[in-house]
């Protein structure tokens, strides 16, 4: 790598990157950038008159490797991405990437065991302390996490979210300790400052995509638990039953993505309020075939029901999501037209 380069700090290397890959690709990283990281990038290309073709080249051949490595430590650990640098790049380079990473880059703990299969994840960990288990699962992916409360039982389950939501800080001395009792050494990847990890954010994340009736028990208990708590969670939940809080407007924008055969399914065990919700904003002919749907189809299993109401939920937080309607969740979000 050039002289110029290795003389270079990470905010400059990243200003070179940002121009080599131009606006377009520069304009979709700066969405996942904290406010005062653009004011800094954007300062650095401001004040960056011209780059020459070989800095350019280096700077993107040094993010690459990068890049390979932290792919490599996230499927295999740091021994791992070592070995296949080793032989890709060569001992000194890659023993130079790996330093680069470690030192810039934090790897999230229990790496290891967000590439385990749920069902196994759930046969490693279900005879560990809740408190342990809400520890591991608040560093999940919030669908991964999902499965593994939905199957554990369900004495368990209103415990391990209560514990998720009111988790705060969490020392890195005991994440370590996990780690060590788990078998799998990332203690050195492990921030060395204490961790921001579970909360409110983390168990509703969990809670939009168990099944229905597991978020159903889970909030049941919560509820009578810790009341004030289940009140704020809920507060940043949607539900089946909160589309009698969306506007007539929203509601037919919803509708225009929920297949018919979902839609009469989940109306079968809504309320009155909720079906009058629904067919106010649907054409009398429409509105007419989903209730023949519904007398036709006769009894039906509450999770088809559950299933189903889960379905068109999910449309309706894919598309607050992307903006395409607001959810008004009260606490200073009202809408000002």
């Amino acid at each position: 790598m050039a002289d110029d380069v290795a003389g270079m700090d990470g905010v400059q290397k990243a200003a070179v990157l940002l121009i080599a890959l131009g606006p377009e690709k520069s304009s979709l990283i700066f969405k996942h950038l904290k406010e005062e990281e653009i004011e800094t990038l954007t300062l650095e290309i401001a004040n960056t008159r011209s780059v020459a073709p070989q800095i350019k080249e280096d700077v993107i051949e040094e993010f690459y490797q990068v890049c390979l490595a932290q792919q490599y430590i996230a499927e295999g650990g740091i021994g791992y991405a070592k070995n296949l640098l080793e032989k890709a790049l060569g001992e000194d380079a890659a023993q130079t990437v790996i330093g680069k990473l470690t030192a810039s880059l934090q790897v999230r703990p229990f790496e290891f065991v967000r590439k385990a299969d749920p069902s196994q994840l759930l046969n490693f960990i279900q005879d560990e302390h809740p408190q342990t288990i809400a520890l591991i699962l608040s560093y999940l992916p919030a669908h991964q996490a999902a499965q593994v409360v939905s199957s554990l039982p369900m004495d368990k389950q209103s415990d391990v979210a209560k514990r998720i939501a009111k988790m705060d800080r969490t020392s890195p001395d005991v994440i370590k300790e996990v780690e060590r009792v788990l078998e799998r050494k990332l203690s050195s990847l492990v921030n060395q400052d204490y961790t921001q990890v579970g909360g409110v954010d983390a168990i509703v994340g969990i809670l939009n995509t168990v099944d229905r009736g597991t978020e159903k028990h889970i909030m049941e208990n919560l509820e009578i638990e810790e009341p004030e708590l289940a009140d704020e969670i809920r507060k940043k939940m949607f539900v089946f039953e909160d589309i009698l809080t969306l506007d007539d407007k929203t509601i037919q924008r919803v509708l225009r993505d929920v297949d018919q055969n979902d839609l009469g399914l989940a109306l079968k065990g809504s309320s009155e309020e909720v079906q009058a919700a629904v067919f106010r904003n649907t054409s009398s002919r429409l509105a007419s075939m989903i209730k023949e749907d519904m007398d036709f189809m006769g009894p039906v299993r509450m999770k088809d029901v559950e299933e189903a109401q889960q379905k068109i939920v999910n449309i309706i937080r894919k598309l607050e999501d992307s903006g395409e309607i607001i959810i008004s969740r009260g606490g200073g979000d009202e809408i000002v037209v």
